[in-house]
């Protein structure tokens, strides 16, 4: 009797029950229950619908319709559509293809495969466009490439952020290669939105892939992903055919995506609201100004002061050496909590992929925006391995650069934490470029028209730190080290005993106070020693307080000054 309740079908889950079922069949409505296509289970399309399309047994994601998410996200009543209405296209003069837009128009209720326009998400006005998958699986031909042009320099012209939803199977083949052309019109567009300094935030949903993958989808200054979703420029059923091979598990999904450095963030459904209106509020446009009521203009104590007291505790260098490298010591991430609010961590180099030695993405210091990126240390064995050991590989310099230059665009200062004991030297890095990474970083960090500010806070070597510290000023903590390399290294090549290493300590000069008194720092953070997390308050104050004034001294400066600023400080060395 009830072998046919759970067969699949294509009901709307919001349609009218369906009538004319015969006598024979069980009395259920049919729009009633709805299956999983994840975990196969029947659940309640009510349950389904208030889980925000979100199977409740299994986890696994409906696609959502385009206006059911557009009243998911948006402030009630704040969306103002754009192009509903636009002329339909046949440029091949396809056999049939009318047909199929007008089935799918009445099957749908929309005009074409996406919606755009502009609302509000908690306040923030932004443009948005959202592909609907239920139109012919959203495929892009000259409406779709249309609208989102139309919807982006509309934007421009605006001087409003653009988020769209990407969900898609590519191309829209009925169309051939005017299809195709859409890919680069979108991306031209975009292009001079991303020249004018405006946001665009890409969500890749499942299924995102062909050329919409390849065009506008991965493209954002931000790219989030919903978990598990599709992405890929060829579909795995069409890779799979053409290498011969089996494919892995989760290739070409969300997470497969995050770990191979092309997604900076994946967002749960629930989160998304929030995830979205935090990134438009810290891309507001604004004047680099901390909050006028944590102004402090200076630290209480001077640096003059603690150097002197250090040069009567009798430590020596070498000392200074075991205590940047204490397993108890604060790391990057310790530092950014402490310091700075609504940290987001982005991650990925856009290239190859996520290095665990580099962290970074946006934040608030005292109600103003900045970048923050710092080299990551793990605090277990486990950690040490996924953060290989601090010591970064190209694809972390190639990701710091990414988020800097990001931060350039949209005038965020960067604070940087250094602590590593060198850039990773491995036959990986060498083959992806470690060296080419390095100088890149260098070169570019030079050219920066924000504010740039490194901090020394353990480990400082070699080239490795030199990558993230091309900054207007660089400061040390008190037991940290800056060198060319290691202590163990230099003795080893100049001595030929890496047993020296105590004796290369003293002669390099690679102390905070040893690097202030030559010119080669600004500033000096004095610790309670030992630097630990439960010192950590205190610590975090001095660096605020520190802070405040760096962007005080720096606020009124232009562009070009920052610029020349940065430029002069190494001209001088």
């Amino acid at each position: 009797m009830l072998r046919n309740m759970f067969k699949k079908t294509y009901t709307m889950i919001d349609t009218p029950h369906r009538k004319g079922k015969s006598e024979e069949e069980p009395n259920i409505p049919e729009g009633l229950w709805k299956k999983c296509n994840k975990c196969g289970q029947p659940i309640y399309v009510e349950d389904v619908r208030n889980n925000l399309y979100v199977c409740p047994k299994c986890g696994g994601y409906f696609r959502v319709h385009a206006y059911r998410r557009i009243e998911m996200l948006l402030d009630e009543g704040s969306f103002e559509e754009w192009n509903k209405e636009m002329e339909f296209s046949n440029p091949l003069d396809f056999p049939g293809y009318e047909k199929k837009v007008q089935a799918a128009q009445e099957k749908t209720g929309l005009q074409e495969a996406i919606v755009t326009g502009k609302g509000t998400i908690k306040g923030f006005e932004t443009a948005i466009g959202i592909c609907d998958a239920r139109f012919i699986m959203s495929s892009m031909g000259h409406v779709v490439g249309e609208k989102i042009t139309r919807m982006v320099e509309r934007a421009t012209e605006e001087k409003l952020p653009v988020i769209i939803f990407a969900c898609s199977g590519g191309a829209r083949m009925q169309e051939g290669i005017v299809s195709l052309m859409q890919m680069a019109k979108t991306s031209a567009a975009l292009e001079k939105h991303h020249e004018a300094g405006q946001l665009f935030v890409s969500v890749l949903t499942d299924p995102t892939t062909g050329g919409v993958t390849a065009s506008f989808a991965m493209l954002g200054d931000i790219i989030l992903a919903e978990p598990n979703a599709l992405i890929g420029f060829a579909g795995p059923r069409v890779i799979q055919q053409t290498i011969g091979q089996k494919l892995p598990e989760g290739f070409q999904r969300a997470e497969f995506l995050l770990e191979h450095g092309f997604v900076d963030k994946i967002v749960d459904r629930e989160n998304q609201r929030d995830v979205l209106a935090d990134i438009l509020r810290m891309h507001k446009k604004q004047e680099m100004t901390v909050n006028p009521q944590h102004v402090q203009a200076e630290p209480a104590e001077s640096v003059e002061n603690y150097l002197e007291k250090q040069k009567k505790s009798g430590k020596n260098a070498w000392d200074t050496v075991q205590l940047s490298r204490s397993a108890a010591r604060p790391v990057a991430m310790d530092y950014i909590h402490a310091l700075f609010d609504d940290f987001m961590e982005f991650h990925g180099d856009r290239y190859f992929s996520d290095d665990g030695a580099i962290i970074g993405g946006i934040a608030t210091f005292r109600g103003m925006p900045v970048t923050v990126i710092g080299q990551q240390k793990g605090r277990t064995t486990k950690e040490n391995i996924h953060r290989n050991f601090g010591m970064p590989s190209p694809d972390g310099y190639r990701k710091a650069l990414r988020l800097m230059k990001q931060a350039e665009i949209f005038g965020r200062p960067v604070i940087c934490f250094v602590d590593t004991p060198g850039a990773f030297c491995g036959i990986e890095a060498e083959e992806r470029g470690q060296g080419e990474a390095i100088a890149r970083n260098l070169f570019e960090m030079a050219a920066l028209t924000v504010p740039v500010l490194s901090i020394v806070i353990g480990e400082g070597g070699s080239g490795g730190a030199l990558a993230m510290a091309v900054a207007n000023e660089v400061w040390m903590l008190e037991n940290a080290i800056y060198s060319i390399l290691s202590p163990e290294g230099f003795a080893s090549i100049l001595w030929k005993d890496s047993k020296k290493a105590p004796d290369a300590a003293r002669v390099m000069k690679i102390t905070a106070a040893d690097l202030y008194e030559r010119g080669l720092i600004e500033q000096v953070i004095p610790e309670q020693e030992p630097a630990t997390i439960e010192t950590m308050p205190v610590l975090a104050e001095y660096i605020r307080q520190s802070m405040t004034a760096f962007f005080e001294r720096y606020g009124g400066k232009t562009k070009e000054e920052i610029r020349e600023s940065r430029y002069q400080r190494f001209r001088n060395m």
